[in-house]
């Protein structure tokens, strides 16, 4: 007894790394992983609510929760937790300029039909204005391309992540097996994350999902609406869409039509890039569909699937589950 009081006294240093900043912590045996993010959230302002500690797991082998207690933690010597998490002032102010931004995006779409008929491409107008846009935006590089990867052009808002719908913490907003699906696909394609918000809150998001410093995985760049374009058609009105060959153009040694894919919930967005585009079913309401939906696993098993050829240009996307389909038959 006297041997177990001494333990149960005796606390425990727990290094937190986050933002580039180490954080020692010292823990009575008996306090909570709830209690840690508390005394994290005194540091940097990160919301215990929000904050996410990669890699705990107890002796049993099963992921830590909240409830757990650091005595039943398994922490090596001199082992640094890091910590994913943006402080609440950030992700208010994130909010407020996406909520204010003309440029954010509504869910206006058009058909399958009309994708195929437009063709504006081509048109002088259009590629003036894609050449501006390749001189005046700067992207920001966060990992180096790698040798002889394609390239997988990702959506955010109903793609990876519900925006309609409101959660106590981001990762109950985060599509099904989103890390198990970035995971699997970085093995065979660099990935580039492009949204129609503000880079502000584009990084807001990839933060709170955990995906940008991800030990799995890692994300070559993001694009926000400042690498989009304004399109006018006579017949759908004005409409913006994300031209691959802005990518193109920024990675010529890497990336070009043969060796990209784009997912998207709008088909929009690939009016100047049809034969790449793969439309994703949108993803809404997680509190009522969470547990059903397995889009981005039934899209692990595609892109993997194909990830090998030599080129995905005479692919039709559009069938993506018929060609699953026909392996497994």
């Amino acid at each position: 007894m006297a041997s177990e009081a001494s333990t149960l006294s005796t606390p425990t240093n727990i290094c937190i790394k986050w933002n580039g900043r180490e954080m020692q912590f010292a823990m009575d045996a008996t306090d909570t992983v709830s209690t840690l993010k508390h005394r994290v959230q005194g540091e940097t302002n990160v919301s215990a609510k929000r904050a996410k500690l990669l890699g705990l797991k107890l002796r049993d082998g099963k992921p830590a929760s909240d409830e757990s207690c650091v005595a039943d933690l398994v922490i090596k010597p001199g082992a640094k937790i890091m910590m994913m998490g943006t402080p609440d002032a950030e992700i208010e102010q994130a909010a407020k300029d996406a909520a204010s931004a003309p440029e954010v995006q509504d869910d206006f779409d058009i058909s399958e039909e009309a994708v195929a008929e437009l063709d504006i491409s081509d048109k002088p107008e259009v590629q003036a204005k894609l050449q501006r846009r390749i001189q005046s935006v700067e992207v920001k590089i966060l990992n180096a391309p790698r040798l002889n990867k394609k390239c997988l052009v990702l959506d955010i808002d109903y793609t990876l992540f519900d925006l309609g719908s409101n959660a106590e913490r981001p990762e109950e907003l985060a599509r099904p097996y989103l890390h198990e699906f970035l995971t699997a696909c970085y093995a065979q394609y660099d990935i580039i994350i492009w949204s129609a918000t503000s880079m502000k809150w584009v990084e807001v998001k990839m933060k709170e999902l955990g995906v940008l410093g991800h030990p799995e995985y890692k994300i070559t760049c993001m694009l926000d609406h400042a690498a989009m374009l304004t399109v006018h058609t006579e017949k759908y009105g004005v409409f913006d869409c994300k031209p691959l060959a802005f990518i193109w153009a920024k990675f010529p040694d890497q990336y070009h039509a043969s060796n990209t894919i784009m997912l998207d919930d709008l088909r929009r967005n690939y009016v100047m890039n049809r034969q790449q585009g793969l439309v994703i079913r949108p993803y809404r309401k997680a509190h009522l569909t969470r547990g059903s939906d397995r889009e981005l696993l039934h899209l692990t098993t595609y892109l993997t699937s194909i990830g090998d050829r030599e080129s995905l240009a005479d692919l039709n996307h559009k069938l993506w589950e018929e060609f699953i389909r026909r392996r497994r038959s």
